[in-house]
């Protein structure tokens, strides 16, 4: 250690190296992790991260990747060893280029991103990565985890947005894949290794990410009916009238509504009365004008006599889009004390899944509150549950591993994932060995100890 600090300063500077005040880089946003770093770190360019990399390869000092720490499973915490270095990649937020023609924008790792939205809009484009976070999170951290979030339905995870990576290995060396091809044929598509790897296999430094044109025009509905299976329905028939334009497609069920009513009053239903579910529904053209809104409206209509709906209300400007999104956006803030859930399962079995997991958990805890919420046009649900009156809030918590191998077992049997857009982190890594096959366990594992023989990279992260 008394030789480490000197060796760290003198590749990024004293004021980057981090040996107190640990808090922001050791804890998780759930407040759930609380590790102790070693030191913390923050290079300013690909060179410094090799660099320091190569150090702790020498030393044998654990690496825990990180950018903007909104991890939901743990993933960029380091433990309590006290053992492992946070390398923090916030320094490197730079936008290196703007390609139009090509429809590409190549970044570092540590661009937070809601700048990289707003730069891309600048060229009358869109980068449609959107979540809660997008005001904190980095780049590095949506690529190092996959990230989904509420426009996967037209445009994918960011799996399907990344064109090319910049990574440094455990080793200290430098992958330079950042090619904006569309097709390359010559092999291996490295790049997938490290997509979702959580920062075990290396290091995303830079990106090259893929753009679209910017909308002309946006429908946003808020619209009440009455169940997941009608909310199914309604999804193949919005999808029937408005093709590719749907964009997004958010269910939430009355308790969510309820719940960000309460802790948010400003941010209400724009329909009368309370109903059993409701869905956030969105649609995007590259025409401008009011197309988009007729379509909608007729569409709505037909839903309407068609018994799919009970009520809607259509945002009149962008102002009252916005309103509608904030119902959405706070609720993961408004309920952020119960017990969380990520799963996907596939989309026509959603309803089903809802039924058999409510079932299953008020078979064992009566009076569970389930708090479904989630992308139902890309299967994941955000399925928390809520304690029953019967228990406190830290004794339903203390519940979680019992209630979440009911919850997952249920996934499993439907065919699902529970891990859909937030990876696995500390959280997971070892209840996913109860679902996934020897045969995929291994292929993980070798792969992990190919590219990081000595697990310096993320240790006790995925595998």
């Amino acid at each position: 250690m008394s030789n480490l600090i000197p060796a760290l300063a003198k590749i990024v500077g004293d004021a980057h190296v981090i040996t107190s005040d640990f808090a922001p880089y050791a804890n998780d946003w759930r407040k759930k992790y609380f590790g102790k770093p070693l030191v913390v770190v923050k290079p300013s360019s690909t060179d410094e991260v090799a660099a320091i990399v190569k150090l702790c390869a020498a030393a044998g000092i654990a690496i825990v990747p990180q950018a903007g720490n909104t991890s939901l499973v743990g993933g960029s915490v380091p433990d309590e060893s006290g053992s492992q270095l946070v390398l923090n990649v916030s320094r490197m937020n730079k936008v290196l280029e703007v390609d139009v023609i090509n429809n590409t924008m190549t970044v570092e790792a540590g661009c937070i991103l809601q700048t990289l939205q707003e730069k891309a809009a600048e060229h009358d484009r869109l980068f449609p990565l959107s979540l809660a976070a997008e005001g904190s999170c980095e780049i590095g951290g949506n690529i190092s985890t996959n990230a989904g979030g509420v426009q996967v339905l037209r445009y994918g995870n960011t799996r399907e947005l990344v064109m090319g990576l910049e990574v440094v290995l455990p080793s200290g060396e430098v992958w330079s894949g950042l090619k904006g091809l569309r097709k390359d044929n010559t092999g291996y598509d490295l790049k997938q290794l490290f997509i979702g790897a959580e920062g075990t296999l290396g290091i995303i430094t830079k990106a090259v990410l893929k753009l679209f044109p910017a909308p002309k025009s946006t429908s946003t509905v808020f619209v009440a009916l009455a169940s997941p299976r009608t909310a199914l329905e309604l999804l193949s028939h919005m999808r029937s009238h408005l093709g590719e334009r749907l964009t997004a497609f958010e269910l939430m069920s009355a308790r969510c509504v309820d719940i960000v009513q309460a802790a948010f009053p400003a941010h209400r239903s724009p329909l009368a009365g309370r109903h059993a579910w409701v869905v956030l529904l969105e649609a995007t053209d590259a025409q401008p004008g009011e197309a988009l809104n007729l379509a909608m409206e007729t569409a709505l209509e037909a839903a309407l006599e068609a018994d799919l709906i009970e009520d809607a209300a259509i945002a009149k400007n962008q102002a009252e889009a916005g309103k509608l999104w904030d119902i959405r956006e706070h609720l993961p803030e408004a309920q952020a004390r119960n017990i969380k859930h990520d799963i996907s399962v596939p989309i026509s079995r959603i309803a089903e899944f809802i039924d058999a997991a409510d079932a299953a958990l008020e078979q064992n805890w009566p009076g569970v509150r389930p708090v479904t919420f989630g992308h139902l046009g890309d299967g994941n649900l955000h399925y928390n549950i809520a304690e029953p009156p019967s228990f406190t809030v830290e004794a339903w918590l203390a519940e979680w591993k019992q209630v979440s191998t009911v919850v997952h077992d249920c996934v499993n049997a439907f065919g699902g994932s529970i891990s859909a857009e937030h990876g696995l982190g500390k959280l997971k890594n070892i209840e996913v060995r109860k679902y996934k096959s020897p045969v995929e366990l291994a292929l993980m594992q070798s792969i992990k100890n190919t590219l990081d023989p000595k697990n310096i990279m993320n240790p006790g992260k995925v595998v």
